[in-house]
Order: C-alpha cells, then sequence, then structure tokens
C-alpha cells in the first residue's frame, strides 16, 4: 500500500471517528440544555417556597443537588468529547496529519526524489514550543486548570486599641453623667495670732455634662449566605466589633464635641508650654518637661501616647559616637521613657504627644457595651432575603482634671 492509499484508509477512518463524535457532541449539548431548563424549574420553585414558607424543601434541595452532580459528569465529558474533535481535525474536516506524512508532501521532499534521492530537503513547522495555562492559543490548557481554595478569610491588618484600657472604667444607667468640676480655689491659709481672724478662702465650681454618645453601623447579607457559611457569619460579627473599636479610639483621643461626636482628651488637654522649651531639645527632653508641666498639675502622669513614626525616631537616636543612646539593638527594651510607657498608636497625629494622668484624671462611662444584632425587618428585607446586621455602643467620656493632660507638637509652632 503506497503513502497516498494510506493517507485516504486513514481520512475515511478520522472522518467515521469525528462523525460519532460530532453526534455524541450534540446528544451532550441537548442533554445539557434540558438540564438547564430543569434547574431553572425547580429554582422558581424554590424561590417560590422560601416565599411562602421563607425556607426550600428538601425534596427541591435533593433535585438541585442531583442536577448540579449530573451536569458536572457532562461537562467533563463534553471536554473530552471537544478535545478530541480537536486533535482529529476542525469542524470543516481538515485532517491532523502526522510529521512524515507532511515532509513526504512537501515540495523540498518531491524535488529530491526528482534529483535521485540526493540532496537535503528542509521542512519547516509551525509547533508547539511550550505547554502553558493560557485559556486560548496553541499549547493553552488554562481552562483545565482550578485553582486551589484557601481556608478562612484574609483580613487586612487591624490596629491594636490600646486608650481606652489607660482611662478608668465606668458605668452609667442615664444618656449623660453630670459631674461637679472645682475651677478655682484661692487658697488664704496662714499662720495666725490666738484671737485673731481667719483669713478666707475661695473655692469655685463648674457643672459639667458628659452625654452619652453612641457609635454604630450596619452591614447588609442574603439570609442564605450567611445559612451557608458559618465562617462568614463570624467574621462579618469581628468586622463589625472592629469597626466599633476603631471609631471609639479616634473619638476617644481626638473627638471635636461637635453634634453627636464625643469630646476627646486631645480638645480638652492643657497645650505644653512652650516657654519649658530649651534650645536644642529632643523629643527624649520636649517630652521630659511635658512630664514636669503635667506634674505642677499636682497629678502624676501614668502614659505618654505617640505616633508610631515619633516613637521610632526617639528609638533610633544616637549620640556623638553613633552608638543607639535609648535602646540595645540586639536586645531590645520595654517601651518606656521617663519611667513611663509609651503608647504608639495612629490615633495620634505625626508630630504631636500627650501626657496624662489617664487612670485618674478621666473616666470612661459605659451605657451599652459593644453588640451585634440581626434583623430581617429591615426596609425589604423580608422580600428580598436579605438581614441587616448592626452593630452599636453608647458610652460618655468624663475629664475630671483637664490640667493633667499635656498635648503638643514635638517642634516649637
Amino acid at each position: 500500500m503506497n503513502m497516498n492509499t494510506q493517507d485516504r484508509t486513514m481520512q475515511r477512518k478520522n472522518a467515521g471517528q469525528r462523525a460519532d463524535d460530532q453526534l455524541e457532541l450534540k446528544q451532550l449539548t441537548d442533554s445539557l440544555e434540558r438540564r438547564d431548563t430543569e434547574i431553572k424549574g425547580w429554582c422558581e420553585k424554590a424561590t417560590a417556597e422560601i416565599k411562602d414558607l421563607g425556607k426550600v424543601s428538601a425534596e427541591t434541595t435533593a433535585a438541585l443537588l442531583k442536577l448540579s452532580e449530573g451536569g458536572v459528569e457532562m461537562q467533563d465529558r463534553l471536554l473530552e468529547v471537544e478535545q478530541k474533535l480537536a486533535r482529529r481535525g476542525n469542524q470543516d474536516g481538515a485532517i491532523i496529519k502526522s510529521v512524515g506524512t507532511m515532509f513526504s508532501e512537501s515540495d523540498d521532499f518531491k524535488a529530491l526524489l526528482a534529483k535521485g534521492g540526493r540532496g537535503t530537503a528542509r521542512m519547516s513547522l509551525k509547533a508547539v514550543t511550550s505547554i502553558n495555562s493560557g485559556t486560548t492559543g496553541t499549547g493553552g490548557v488554562g481552562a483545565a486548570i482550578r485553582p486551589d481554595r484557601l481556608e478562612g478569610i484574609n483580613a487586612p491588618p487591624q490596629r491594636e486599641f490600646t486608650i481606652r484600657d489607660l482611662i478608668m472604667p465606668g458605668r452609667t444607667g442615664s444618656n449623660s453623667v453630670e459631674y461637679v468640676r472645682e475651677s478655682g480655689f484661692q487658697n488664704m491659709a496662714a499662720a495666725v495670732a490666738e484671737g485673731a481672724r481667719r483669713a478666707q478662702s475661695d473655692l469655685s465650681f463648674d457643672l459639667v455634662m458628659a452625654p452619652v454618645r453612641t457609635i454604630a453601623h450596619f452591614f447588609k447579607a442574603s439570609r442564605q449566605v450567611l445559612d451557608d457559611i458559618p465562617l462568614l457569619q463570624s467574621y462579618i460579627d469581628g468586622r463589625a466589633r472592629y469597626g466599633l473599636k476603631y471609631a471609639e479610639e479616634e473619638k476617644l483621643l481626638g473627638g471635636d464635641g461637635v453634634g453627636q461626636n464625643i469630646l476627646g482628651l486631645i480638645p480638652q488637654a492643657s497645650t505644653f508650654n512652650d516657654a519649658l522649651r530649651k534650645t536644642g531639645d529632643t523629643r527624649i527632653d520636649t517630652l521630659r518637661r511635658a512630664i514636669l508641666q503635667c506634674r505642677i498639675a499636682e497629678y502624676r502622669p501614668s502614659a505618654v501616647v505617640l505616633n508610631p513614626v515619633d516613637w521610632a525616631e526617639i528609638e533610633l537616636q544616637k549620640d556623638d559616637t553613633g552608638q543607639y543612646i535609648w535602646v540595645n539593638v540586639g536586645t531590645g527594651a520595654e517601651p518606656m521613657l521617663w519611667r513611663l510607657p509609651i503608647i504608639d498608636t495612629n490615633a495620634m497625629p505625626d508630630g504631636h504627644f500627650m501626657v496624662g494622668a489617664y487612670n485618674m484624671a478621666a473616666q470612661v462611662f459605659d451605657r451599652e457595651e459593644a453588640n451585634v444584632e440581626v434583623s430581617t425587618e429591615d426596609g425589604d428585607n423580608f422580600k428580598e432575603g436579605m438581614v441587616t446586621i448592626r452593630a452599636e455602643e453608647r458610652l460618655a467620656l468624663a475629664v475630671h482634671r483637664p490640667q493633667s493632660f499635656v498635648y503638643g507638637p514635638f517642634a516649637k509652632p
């Protein structure tokens, strides 16, 4: 049998196999279309059941699961048939020839035969040079690659909350906290002779009100998602509480008291006395002078709050020989300065500091601790199968002695 006879035989064989594969492909396509129609019908039934009963029946669930499993098998078979057709040729009936057949039919090879087999025959082949993960083009097998799914949810970095832990805690059952704060004391106490008139001293007081403020936010989610993914429930709950704590720390430290905002520590603190600065003062010197100003107000400071950038500058400070003056780089040290703990937080503005008697001069009153509630009775939630997740807390901040907090910039304004 010569080469042309072999080619014709192979063509007939491939044509027959291709016809069988095309028939199977049509049957699979028709089956998938019928399956999609069935799924649509069962989905409509599931929607009606949710609307009427609030849940999907076991019969509907089982039917959808069975159709889904059967669909996966048909999709795999469909992919297999399509790959067979691609190997045997395209839909126009072109035959994929072997390299040997293409070489024997090339012009170079025919010319070589005409010369009695003397010389060289060459043929350029456009072949697959590499297998890659693309979904299209020669050698692309991306459609057959499935990604690995990692467990859990990758959350962004979370701030470490520290300010509230510094402040004296308290509780209230009202919508505001009132307290009397001494605003002036004229002390005329002195030694007097027997029977002489005693000197009169004067006191003045202010009635201060710290209103209870609400910090809150909410999320929307579908009932099905929360029912099917318990991990998402706990994740949303955690993020909801985190959002409250984030806003709480910002307000406790720098709230301006406008509208429904808490009046925070920074707006109520005493301004750092620039007269205490000396030429050549470093950040470390400035903090010691702020501690002095706070100490003069009679309360002993309990902590220093800085921005992480400023704390890094302090730790990186060196002496004239290039040695770090505050810390041993190899062993590290407790974050303390002038016997006070250092609290670094991004809630403190860069380039500023606050020294204070946090444990005595201020107090946080909780009216309602952070809580998370879920409800379907919100807007169109019932009709849309959605839930509203709300997180909120209520609290008030009382600053008993503002003079015991000193706030200011490191550099002279």
